[in-house]
């Protein structure tokens, strides 16, 4: 009797012990076709150029199998399609979109330091040319004169004219044909009436070529009824 009711518990737990372990469902496992889609869809990125996608796809990869050399050629097609974009904007001479894809192509690739060394030398040398063009601004800024009427930051000055007092015009038109010359500026001549432009427009002339008599003066006429004379000084764009 006591044999009987020991096995009974036997079977008991053996049955909770097998229901236990259907009801507990497998552990989530990669199949083969989702790592080759995955695979597939990298490689499609990178050959698309979408290459921070295509980085954050390798990166997953690389966290579910550590050291997995069958990931290292993907690495290695990233890394050169990053190279190449870095080629591609420094020829079109954005020097900081290539020293940043050089960044990413170095961090992918830290083992093949000379395979990036081109493009580095490229963008030294954009680099390079940047400042000295930056500076030879500076220095010509330093060198011209200061300006007498105008805005040299703005995109255009507009002077109203004197034209009662022949004495403030003169004075006026003196500094005016000063920055013509020094900040290479377009003149439109405003005024109320037709006449008014032809003695203005001599005025300045004058004035101009007194100071460069190779100065191509360019010269707009406009009759605004509703304005007082007036000049607007725009610089030209280099």
């Amino acid at each position: 009797m006591k044999s009987s009711a020991s096995r009974y518990l036997l079977l008991v737990a053996f049955s909770l012990l097998l229901g236990a372990c259907q009801s507990t469902p497998p552990a989530a496992t990669e199949t083969p076709d989702a790592r080759a889609t995955a695979l597939a869809q990298l490689e499609q990125n990178i050959a698309s150029d979408e290459l921070a996608t295509a980085e954050d796809e390798l990166a997953a990869l690389q966290t579910e199998s550590p050291n997995d050399p069958a990931l290292e050629p993907y690495q290695r097609q990233l890394a050169e399609a990053y190279l190449r974009r870095s080629q591609i904007v420094l020829q079109k001479g954005d020097v900081n979109a290539a020293a940043t894809a050089l960044s990413r192509a170095r961090a992918l690739m830290p083992k093949a330091p000379a395979l990036t060394g081109g493009v580095n030398g490229g963008i030294a040398q954009a680099r390079k040319a940047e400042l000295e063009k930056a500076e030879a601004a500076l220095k010509a800024a330093e060198a011209r004169p200061k300006a007498k009427v105008i805005d040299p930051t703005a995109e255009s000055t507009t002077i109203a004219l004197n034209i009662a007092d022949m004495g403030k015009l003169r004075r006026q038109l003196d500094a005016i044909a000063a920055d013509v010359v020094n900040y290479q500026c377009d003149v439109s001549i405003q005024a109320p009436r037709t006449n008014d432009y032809p003695w203005l427009a001599t005025l300045l002339t004058k004035r101009v070529k007194k100071l460069d008599p190779q100065y191509d003066l360019k010269l707009e006429r406009q009759i605004l009824r509703t304005v007082p004379a007036q000049m607007v000084l725009t610089p030209r764009k280099p």
